[in-house]
């Protein structure tokens, strides 16, 4: 029962500070919420591109057939 608590707990309060962050974000630079809001998105998806791009570059499988095809010729 205690558990269950403090998920909801947890689960209320994750909302209020990422908008807490982002209101001290966007003061402190001296920027409209949504304008901090949305630029954090945009990299947010920008860096998980990046991140789908590198970790295909560096499957194992993937690695694996490169070196096999190398080592044939």
């Amino acid at each position: 029962m205690l558990m269950l608590s403090l998920f909801r707990f947890a689960a209320a309060m994750i909302p209020w500070v990422r908008n807490l962050v982002t209101w001290l974000v966007a003061r402190s630079l001296n920027m409209p919420e949504p304008l901090v809001h949305d630029t954090g998105v945009f990299v947010f998806v920008q860096v998980q591109t990046i991140e789908n791009r590198v970790g295909k570059a560096l499957c194992p499988v993937r690695l694996m057939r490169q070196l096999r095809s190398l080592l044939q010729r």
